[in-house]
């Protein structure tokens, strides 16, 4: 038997493994026997760190910090601020509050809340009204007037007027409850005067062959409609209301110039002059711009150097308001032209 098992003849040697392409080797040896142990994986020693990190890693969350709590101190700031955009903490020098009136005058309440929230703020020292308007609305332009002489009286401010290129009517009735006006010799200031105006479109109706129905009780209840012309007495009717505002306008102006109504009502022709000729003729006080009744201002109100201006926040509209309104700001509808009631108006045109 051990003979026979000698004479086998040895075993052949394992196929290579398959070829995938490339030269070959010559030869394949096998080899047996356990495989050594895999390597351990040891990581790498840290690198020691520098004093110098652990500082700018110290000092920049600190400026981080110091940076947060700042935005954090600013918006409270911001928060505190009426709507004039003057703080009522009571901080920060003594200022010059500077108040535009610019383009028609439709409503006071702007401008008046504004007047009155910088009366009550002590660090004022003195208002100035910015003014560059033809006029607007008579009642509009008579209860700023009438806040102007409030403040005046029981803050005991001075308020200026400075007309840059149009002081106008309504805007000139404002100005003339002022201190002191302001104008350079190239503005236009004046036009004392009355205006009543409405559309009538009772032409449009009648290629329309549209028909106004009306039902009223009262003479003069639908005076003013402005789908047929007016009768004698509604014009007689309206022209008493343009008189008396217009008397209200003429006795106003010459209770703020402090003058008479005789010397005004020689003015009082709707009319405009140039500020070089508003000076001989009283209707202004000194030519000037508004650097110039700036620094008079506060030279007065016992400022030196220069001046710290205060002027109302502006209210901003966001993208999301001007795409989510109705756009009646940006395209009026010509509809609502039939909607307009006659309307009275200190205002040059």
């Amino acid at each position: 038997m051990p003979d026979d098992f000698a004479q086998l003849p040895p075993s052949p040697p394992p196929p290579p493994p398959p070829s995938f392409g490339g030269p070959q080797p010559a030869s394949y040896t096998y080899t047996a026997g356990p495989f050594p142990p895999p390597p351990i994986y040891r990581p790498a020693p840290r690198p020691s760190r520098s004093p110098w990190f652990y500082i700018a890693t110290i000092g920049g969350t600190f400026a981080a910090v110091c940076l947060v709590l700042t935005g954090m101190f600013w918006f409270m700031m911001r928060s505190v601020q009426d709507s004039t955009g003057s703080s009522n903490l009571g901080l920060g020098k003594d200022r010059i509050a500077v108040i535009d009136i610019s383009g028609v005058i439709l409503s006071a309440e702007t401008v008046n809340t504004q007047l009155r929230k910088f009366g009550d703020d002590s660090s004022v020292k003195a208002i100035i009204l910015h003014i560059n308007s033809p006029g607007g609305g008579a009642a509009a332009s008579q209860e700023i007037y009438h806040e102007v002489l409030r403040v005046r009286k029981e803050k005991h401010k001075k308020i200026i007027a400075s007309v840059e290129s149009v002081g106008a009517s309504g805007a000139y009735y404002i100005a003339s409850a002022c201190d002191r006006i302001y104008a350079n010799e190239a503005s236009v200031v004046g036009s004392i005067g009355v205006i009543m105006e409405w559309m009538n479109y009772g032409d449009l109706m009648k290629w329309a062959k549209l028909k106004n129905v009306t039902i009223t009780a009262g003479e003069l209840k639908s005076a003013g409609d402005p789908s047929r012309d007016l009768t004698p007495k509604e014009q007689a009717y309206f022209q008493s209301l343009v008189d008396n505002m217009y008397t209200q306008f003429i006795h106003d102006v010459a209770q703020g110039r402090k003058t008479t109504d005789d010397k005004i009502k020689p003015l009082a022709t709707g009319q405009v002059w140039t500020g070089a000729q508003s000076i001989p003729l009283g209707l202004i006080d000194k030519i000037g711009g508004y650097r110039t009744a700036l620094t008079d201002t506060a030279r007065e109100a016992g400022i030196s150097g220069e001046p710290t201006v205060v002027r109302p926040s502006k209210n901003k509209r966001s993208l999301f308001t001007v795409l989510t309104d109705d756009g009646e700001d940006l395209f009026p509808n010509p509809s609502q032209m039939l909607n307009r009631a006659p309307g009275f108006y200190f205002m040059w045109k």
